[in-house]
C-alpha cells in the first residue's frame, strides 16, 4: 500500500468511525446508510461529481455548496448532510468512498453480516436482487448485504466478491478464457 492510500484508509476509518458512534447514539445508523449508498451510487455514476470530490482546485466553499445542493436534491438525513459539509469544510471529500466503505463494513460487522460486492451487466430487477441475497446467504451461512454496481463492459453475467473470494462469471471473462484457450490450440 502506498503511503498516500495509507493515510487516506486512517483519515477515512477515522471520520467513518465518528459518523457510526453519531449515527448509533442519535438511532439513525440504517437511515444514514442508506444515505451514504444511495451517495455512492451517484459519484460513482458521475464522472463529474468523481472530479468534483477529487478536485485541489475547487475551494471549501464552492464543494460546500456543491455537496450541500446534491445532498439536499437527494433528501439525504440532516446528519449525513452536515457530515458531507464537514467533509467539504475540512477539504476530506477525496476519502468519502472509503469513508462510506468503513462505515458500511463497521454496520455489517456489528450485525454479523457479510457483504458482498456484486458487479452486473445490467440493473438487476428486486426479484433478480432477492434471488441472488438469498442464494448468497445460503452459501456463507449468514446474512448477506449485497452492493450492486453496473458496468455494462462485462457483456452478461456478474462478478460476485464476498471477502477473499471472487466468482466470475461474466460474459467478458468467458470470452478471455476462451480466446486463450483458442490461442493455446494454435
Amino acid at each position: 500500500m502506498k503511503l498516500g492510500a495509507t493515510r487516506i484508509a486512517r483519515v477515512a476509518e477515522r471520520y467513518a468511525i465518528a459518523l457510526f458512534e453519531i449515527a448509533d447514539e442519535e438511532k439513525v445508523l440504517d437511515t444514514v446508510a442508506a444515505d451514504l449508498r444511495g451517495f455512492a451510487s451517484l459519484v460513482n455514476g458521475s464522472v463529474g461529481l468523481r472530479e468534483m470530490i477529487n478536485s485541489p482546485v475547487l475551494g471549501r466553499e464552492e464543494q460546500g455548496r456543491l455537496v450541500a445542493a446534491l445532498a439536499e436534491a437527494a433528501a439525504l438525513q440532516l446528519l449525513t448532510r452536515n457530515f458531507l459539509g464537514l467533509l467539504a469544510r475540512n477539504r476530506r471529500l477525496f476519502a468519502l468512498p472509503a469513508m462510506i466503505e468503513h462505515f458500511l463494513a463497521t454496520l455489517a460487522a456489528r450485525r454479523g453480516e457479510v457483504t458482498a460486492d456484486v458487479v452486473t451487466a445490467q440493473a438487476l430487477t428486486q426479484e433478480q436482487h432477492d434471488r441472488l441475497s438469498e442464494q448468497l446467504r445460503r452459501s456463507v451461512g449468514q446474512k448477506v448485504t449485497v452492493d450492486i454496481r453496473v458496468d455494462p463492459g462485462l457483456l452478461g453475467g456478474l462478478v460476485v466478491k464476498l471477502g477473499s473470494r471472487m466468482v466470475d462469471a461474466s460474459l467478458k471473462s468467458k470470452l478471455h478464457r476462451l480466446e486463450m484457450a483458442m490461442k493455446g490450440i494454435r
